[in-house]
């Protein structure tokens, strides 16, 4: 069966359509959810149309092909934890780079071996090849890169790898590989070429990675999540596929200015997140020394300060999530509400391991939107709240951002924390946090330390906060 291609058109142009007002309906968090589905529909119907095209082969296959990539997806999508999120998210997007990069490979394969059933490069034209070649290498950067950023998540590998002479390595690689690609677009196309160019540009994501420390992963995904996007654009021109198209350039558009969001969140260039290799641990040798100790606090105390407070407002980081405290700090919360006290949940940016991971943990939850709040909004807050609460938050709340120029989030913006009247943090230990740095929060004079797992911790404090009441 078959449809007309006026028709296949019109079906892309809607899914097109879709793709642009369910990103719209993304920016707020009342109609992401109705946005997810929009995007989904449009998604379903370009792919129908897809493979209800005229010159369509072997049908059967990639319908088998389709049933099982759902099958697994929405499997995993079922059983993933949510602290598991960041990786999941990374893993798919670098199956995104890789199915462009295995389109461009298709193509540049068929020219050497015509036999193959697939549309040849001998029959593009320069532009098409060149962009198909320019997006075989952005979506194994992307997949290679992600594959990476997901060992790096899931705790398989070291947080970060580096070796002397780095970036030479690195900048060679990515010449060998831009090297190749520009004598492959120009038309010299034979298998030893072929396969040389997409192990460099494979080897090339991969290096790139590796010596990007955790706190940068949000600004990772992202980028790589761009970088998808514009290597799908690219081969659907070389596919002549509309909605490939424009499905690519708005994914690679949203990612792009993601990207530069998280970057500018963090006082940093996207360069200097790829190759400064922050992240790395402190080595304290030029770093200001911190005065003071780390003052323990118990529950019961910590739940009498909050219960008799006016403000309080709640710092979630990627320790809630490991702990998966999500639910019984809301529980917390909301019996705080009960008392009368004014609560906040207050977000970095680049809080956790992707964008947007600590509301998606909160919304989880059941936390309503209007208490979860920016932090440009937030900030001005701080002098005038009675506590604040650290839960799992660590360099997103270090004050030496602002005051220790030798520190390596010097000039990140941060939650103004310090500036509270009392702050209480929930931390499992006395370690660092995902970057290796020191947090003179913790030793502040207005600081008090909850050791413990945030589950436990905040079950501690529902406990007492329902002992006051009674």
């Amino acid at each position: 069966m078959a449809l007309p291609q006026s028709v296949i058109d019109v079906c892309y142009f809607i899914a097109a359509l879709l793709f642009i007002l369910g990103l719209k309906r993304m920016s707020s968090p009342r109609t992401a959810r109705g946005g997810i589905v929009w995007a989904g529909f449009g998604m379903l119907l370009a792919v129908v149309a897809t493979l209800l095209l005229p010159d369509m082969h072997n049908r059967g296959l990639i319908i088998a092909a389709v049933l099982i990539g759902v099958t697994a997806a929405w499997w995993s999508g079922r059983r993933v934890a949510m602290t598991a999120m960041p990786q999941m998210v990374a893993l798919y997007n670098g199956m995104g780079g890789g199915a462009a990069a295995a389109i461009g490979a298709s193509e540049l394969v068929a020219h050497v071996v015509p036999a193959m059933d697939a549309v040849t490069v001998g029959a593009l034209s320069p532009v098409a090849l060149a962009l198909g070649v320019l997006g075989a290498l952005i979506g194994s950067v992307s997949f290679s890169g992600s594959s990476i950023a997901f060992a790096k998540l899931q705790g398989w590998l070291d947080r970060r790898f580096v070796f002397p002479g780095q970036q030479v390595v690195n900048l060679l690689v990515l010449a060998a590989a831009v090297g190749l690609g520009i004598v492959l677009a120009s038309g010299h196309i034979t298998l030893p070429l072929v396969v040389g160019f997409f192990i460099a540009a494979l080897l090339f994501g991969i290096l790139m990675t590796l010596p990007i420390g955790g706190a940068d992963m949000p600004v990772v995904i992202s980028l790589y999540n761009a970088f998808t996007g514009l290597a799908v654009a690219f081969e659907g021109y070389v596919l002549q596929n509309e909605a490939m198209i424009i499905a690519g350039m708005v994914v690679g558009a949203a990612g792009t200015l993601l990207t530069q969001l998280m970057a500018k969140a963090m006082n940093r260039s996207i360069g200097n997140v790829l190759f400064g290799s922050f992240g790395a641990a402190a080595t304290g040798a030029a770093a200001q020394a911190i005065g003071g100790s780390q003052k323990p606090v118990e529950a019961a105390d910590a739940a009498v300060m909050m219960a008799y407070a006016e403000r309080v407002v709640i710092v979630p980081g990627y320790g809630m999530a490991v702990a998966q405290a999500q639910h019984k700090v809301w529980e917390f919360a909301q019996l705080l509400i009960a008392r009368g006290v004014k609560v906040k949940f207050a977000i970095h940016p680049v809080a956790g391991r992707m964008p947007g991971h600590m509301n998606v943990l909160l919304a989880e939850a059941g936390v309503p939107y209007d208490l979860i709040v920016d932090m440009e909004d937030i900030n001005p807050e701080f002098p005038v709240t009675d506590v604040a609460v650290v839960i799992g938050a660590n360099d997103v709340v270090n004050p030496v951002a602002k005051t220790d120029p030798s520190s390596p989030i010097y000039g990140m913006p941060i939650l103004d924390v310090a500036d509270a009247r009392q702050v209480i943090v929930v931390k499992r230990g006395k370690g660092t946090g995902f970057a290796g740095i020191e947090n003179a929060l913790f030793y502040a004079d207005n600081a008090r330390m909850l050791y413990g797992d945030g589950q436990s911790v905040a079950g501690q404090l529902v406990s007492q906060l329902k002992t006051l009441d009674a």
